[in-house]
């Protein structure tokens, strides 16, 4: 059987549109498949799980909480895949993402803390524990005084400010001002709205995401009343689907990487 293209991750609404683009036959899983990689070629399991067959490409669109190791196996592949496997690994884990991120980034202040499982970290100022490697708000606390993780955490300075997400899909990018009814902020809250870009966002993001090899990525940063912007944190795998122009972007791209020569 010769190869065909692949996507995981998308929910049904979205890859059906994929697909009604799409000429040849396509395999799709909206869940994790399993994989093999042998001799240089990768097998995918088939939708209706009977076989493993040969892939040509992959477009990964997605975050659970047990792919780290199959987003590793795409990457020893090598082959063809979106956004580029090797980059989704060094960002998938929220630690050492960030790490690499401060590297590429222009906004890398204020220098961030680190706590180990169940150690208290005392502070004179406000500050913010990050923990776990889900995205959306999830385990965020912030604190003055003392405070103990759970897990790991990555402590940083709380900035007061204006959120802001930069995206960008090939040479195409939007600017989105966050909003929530609290202190955390979201792509998801009904008042979030495009705002004109800043440039030096815009700048910053493709720098970020160049310097890991992605070609999609959405950096989220915090602008102080004074105007300085601080990096918080990478998106490897972005919302596409909150705004339809993003969407429309997004979906472009993705027909276009797939009908690219072999």
């Amino acid at each position: 059987m010769a190869p065909r293209p692949c996507i995981i991750g998308l929910d049904q609404p979205q890859y059906a549109l994929l697909k009604d683009r799409l000429a040849g036959p396509i395999y799709i899983h909206e869940t994790l498949p399993r994989i093999l990689v042998r001799d240089g070629e990768l097998f995918v399991e088939s939708p209706n799980g009977f076989r493993l067959t040969p892939v040509s490409r992959v477009v990964f669109h997605g975050i659970f909480e047990d792919d780290h190791d199959l987003i590793g196996g795409l990457a020893l592949w090598g082959g063809p895949c979106l956004p580029n496997a090797k980059a989704m690994m060094d960002c998938r884990l929220k630690l050492p993402c960030l790490v690499r991120a401060l590297q590429f980034t222009q906004f890398a202040s204020p220098a961030r803390g680190y706590a180990s499982p169940h150690v208290e970290y005392a502070t004179d100022v406000e500050r913010v524990a990050k923990w776990g490697n889900w995205h959306c708000g999830e385990n965020k606390a912030r604190f003055t005084d003392k405070f103990e993780s759970p897990e790991s955490a990555i402590i940083e300075r709380y900035l007061a400010g204006q959120a802001h997400r930069v995206v960008v899909i090939g040479d195409r990018n939007w600017q989105i001002k966050l909003e929530g009814d609290g202190w955390l902020k979201s792509i998801h809250h009904p008042a979030a709205c495009f705002v004109e870009p800043d440039p030096r966002l815009v700048a910053d993001t493709q720098r970020v995401a160049r310097g890991f090899g992605l070609e999609i990525a959405a950096n989220d940063y915090v602008v102080a009343p004074d105007g300085q912007p601080h990096l918080l944190e990478v998106n490897h795998i972005p919302n596409v689907t909150r705004f339809p122009e993003i969407w429309d972007a997004y979906s472009d791209y993705v027909i276009e990487w797939l009908h690219r020569s072999e």
